[in-house]
């Protein structure tokens, strides 16, 4: 860990804290999910700059050690998409190989859509191909109480987690999010009331992994990290062809609780998916949930350097 180094660079008018290791001639990129922040990526980094690549992770914008939009209600999936394309080109990478986890998959689709140029491959965590738009979660067919829901409604979350500090706010979404249940609250109750007091960390999380992730999100707070993803996903970006030609890996944990979205196993595992993503390949990790990069680093690491040695 303290060979990863860390500086702030400008991009695109915003200070980003950028994570990086290794000194290969091919580069990875990392894009997190939330509660996450670059830290997430942290086995993989140091296993991928092992194997050889130079290893890049960035808080979002609005997250961690990054500087939040001047607009934060306003900020967007193509924001984040614009932000990779900048940080490339600041540090004067051509070509890189994505790799996204939960919403952090997202600007990894569209990065692979629109500048298909700037892709060597994709990888993702968690999240099957969606693109806001034609491709994204049919949130008409999701519970009432459905977490995303509840976070897309302005004010809502910021109630639920102000009655908590961030740690807790942190180690809540981490207990609720590593089960393979959807996480649905009743008429009377908020997402966070889902969460038993005395239930404890998932065994691969460790009380000094929360630490780190409350003193990120202490400094940045939640506003933008709730503008991004959750009231940003029912926005068109005028995609219309949405279609990723590069090589492509998709990692799944089949306890994940993303497998139970509607019509979600039926589109990884019936072949649809590849309308759309042609050179996918597809791994599923029976015992693995939706934080599998940070539940199984090793299995995650050897998948994902076999898929960058082999492209």
């Amino acid at each position: 860990m303290e060979k990863i180094q860390h500086s702030h660079v400008q991009v695109r008018g915003l200070k980003l804290h950028v994570a990086q290791i290794g000194t290969g001639p091919k580069v990875v990129l990392f894009l997190h999910g939330f509660p996450e922040i670059w830290y997430s990526w942290r086995h993989q980094m140091i296993a991928v700059a092992n194997a050889g690549f130079r290893a890049i992770a960035f808080d979002s914008r609005g997250y961690g050690l990054s500087d939040h939009p001047p607009e934060p209600e306003k900020a967007n999936f193509k924001d984040l998409v614009d932000d990779v394309v900048a940080l490339l080109d600041l540090l004067g990478i051509n070509k890189v190989f994505l790799v996204g986890k939960d919403f952090g998959a997202v600007p990894a689709f569209m990065v692979a859509v629109i500048h298909p140029e700037r892709v060597l491959g994709v990888i993702t965590l968690g999240i099957p191909f969606l693109v806001p738009g034609p491709v994204g979660i049919q949130f008409d067919l999701l519970p009432k109480g459905f977490y995303i829901l509840r976070w897309a409604e302005p004010g809502r979350a910021k109630a639920d987690f102000g009655r908590f500090d961030v740690k807790t706010v942190v180690r809540n979404i981490y207990i609720l999010f590593c089960r393979s249940e959807l996480q649905v609250a009743g008429e009377n109750e908020e997402i966070m009331d889902l969460v038993d007091p005395s239930t404890p960390l998932p065994p691969w999380f460790t009380e000094e992994d929360l630490e780190v992730y409350a003193t990120l999100y202490q400094n940045s707070g939640f506003r933008t990290a709730l503008q991004v993803p959750y009231r940003c996903s029912q926005l068109d970006y005028g995609i219309t062809n949405p279609k990723v030609t590069a090589p492509s890996l998709l990692i799944m944990g089949e306890k994940d609780y993303f497998m139970k979205f509607p019509g979600m196993e039926e589109y990884m595992k019936k072949g649809i998916l590849k309308q759309f993503m042609p050179n996918l390949d597809i791994t599923f990790m029976p015992e693995g949930s939706h934080f599998v990069q940070e539940q199984l680093p090793e299995q995650v690491n050897e998948l994902i350097i076999t898929f960058l040695n082999k492209n």
